[in-house]
């Protein structure tokens, strides 16, 4: 196949997971990268073998050459780039969460769909690993009997206040930064249960010296499909934990990494008085992601992470903050 062209909007630390170092494995290019300061831009087009290096954002979508663009821009940048970029004809890989608000992501959304011959691809990388998949297929095949309970738990340490992720103007928050995984987790648990995770209570909190606007922890509470109770856990101030688990009448299941798989592929299967673990490789899940992305572009191949999931995931945080007594996260043009 022809490789993808990728043009990647800044210099966030997150590039090197994705999309540099899955572009390699599947044969793309990264033809282009631009930020702010031009001269960083060419700094780190030179640190990372990238093609060319743009002085600025815009030049990057518009540029004839980049087929693919790839944004982690700051959660508040991500809906008006998303939309430049499909405005312009370019597929989109785009980092979660996928908007500011459901508002933005309902307007991504409808841009999509007017654009019907581009992959517009939301970053929840880790649902095209195999253990993920795995893990929902034990579930589905009844395993572990019935299921009773989910818990999908995602906390990180983010120590330093001046981490975007604390950012009340670009939209940062622990529902934001890891929030929308394990949303997006149970979903896919509700899917495999048959219906749609239905959120029922919240409790946040927030940080000492930071914009009290911004939390940084959440617990979750959901009803699941015949049932079943569902609970996500976040955080923006540790200990690190990527995981999730299901209890059933027969047994249990759980993944250790939901997240970051290529430090940990253990699926733990527990029926009884008989425990296993699996092992379903230490591939990046971001090389997985540009390997179904690489296909939805070049051959049509069908995928989830789609602009319509990602609607329903932004509401479930907007319904989150408001459930919190936060306001949902605003529009770049009304941040303060």
């Amino acid at each position: 196949m022809e490789p993808l062209r990728i043009g990647v909007l800044g210099t966030a630390r997150i590039n090197e997971h994705t999309p540099i170092r899955p572009a390699r494995d599947v044969g793309a290019r990264i033809v282009a990268v631009a930020a702010r300061e031009p001269e960083r831009a060419q700094a780190y087009a030179e640190e990372h073998g990238i093609e060319r290096a743009l002085d600025d954002y815009a030049a990057l979508v518009a540029d004839p050459e980049v087929e693919v663009v790839y944004n982690p821009l700051p959660n508040a940048l991500h809906a008006p780039w998303n939309l430049q970029a499909i405005a312009a004809g370019k597929h989109l890989l785009a980092e979660k969460p996928f908007a500011s608000n459901a508002a933005e992501a309902a307007a991504v959304h409808r841009a999509a769909s007017e654009r019907p011959n581009l992959v517009v691809f939301n970053g929840f990388h880790y649902g095209y690993h195999p253990v993920f998949r795995r893990f929902k297929d034990v579930l589905r095949s009844g395993e572990i009997g019935d299921v009773q309970f989910v818990r999908a738990v995602m906390t990180v340490d983010v120590p330093d206040l001046s981490d975007i992720r604390w950012s009340w103007p670009l939209a940062g928050g622990a529902l934001m930064d890891v929030g929308c995984y394990v949303i997006d987790a149970l979903d896919h648990v509700a899917a495999e249960l048959g219906g749609e995770a239905q959120l029922l209570a919240v409790k946040t909190g927030s940080r000492s010296g930071a914009d009290p606007r911004v939390d940084s922890w959440a617990e979750l509470t959901f009803a699941l499909p015949g049932g079943v109770h569902g609970v996500a856990e976040v955080n923006l101030v540790g200990p690190r934990e990527f995981s999730l688990t299901a209890i059933g009448s027969q047994g249990s299941l759980h993944q250790c990494n939901l997240s970051y798989v290529h430090t940990d592929d253990r699926l733990l299967v527990s029926t009884g008085s008989d425990a296993r673990t699996e092992h379903l490789g230490r591939t990046s899940s971001f090389v997985h992601q540009m390997r179904a992305f690489r296909d939805a572009v070049r051959l049509g191949a069908d995928y989830h992470t789609t602009t319509a999931a990602a609607v329903r995931n932004m509401r479930t945080i907007d319904a989150a903050y408001e459930m919190a007594g936060l306001p949902v996260r605003q529009t770049i043009e009304r941040n303060e």
